[in-house]
């Protein structure tokens, strides 16, 4: 369990590293998503319980001592790996427009030109 709390981190670290370190406007993208999969990991290691089964039960079913997972973290990240798509999508689309209209995706560069 614990190892998932240090990837979560590790993921989230290494994407605002991409994001404020390189200049690439793709990389920077890929930054973005890097985080947001870091965050999905860490809701989904919150929410997970040893032994716990799903939250799908009949009242036969429930027994003393039964541990059930909570359903709440995993449907926000489903949630949020809809949004974290429909954004990267977005993001990729303005990097093309911007590729297309300056011919670099340099942020230096496009910085500089003003146009």
């Amino acid at each position: 369990m614990t190892f998932n709390y240090i990837a979560a981190f590790f993921f989230i670290v290494l994407g605002f590293y991409c994001m404020i370190t390189r200049h690439n406007l793709f990389k920077i993208v890929i930054g973005m998503s890097v985080v947001d999969y870091g965050t999905n990991l860490l809701i989904v290691s919150i929410g997970a319980t040893n032994g716990g089964t799903a939250p799908i039960y009949t009242p036969g079913e429930i027994h003393p001592g039964t541990v059930f997972v909570d359903p709440i973290p995993m449907a926000l990240t489903l949630t949020s790996i809809v949004i974290g798509a429909c954004i990267t999508a977005m993001a990729l689309s303005l990097v093309i427009k911007l590729y297309e209209r300056y011919g670099t995706l340099d942020t230096r560069e496009i910085r500089r030109l003003h146009g």
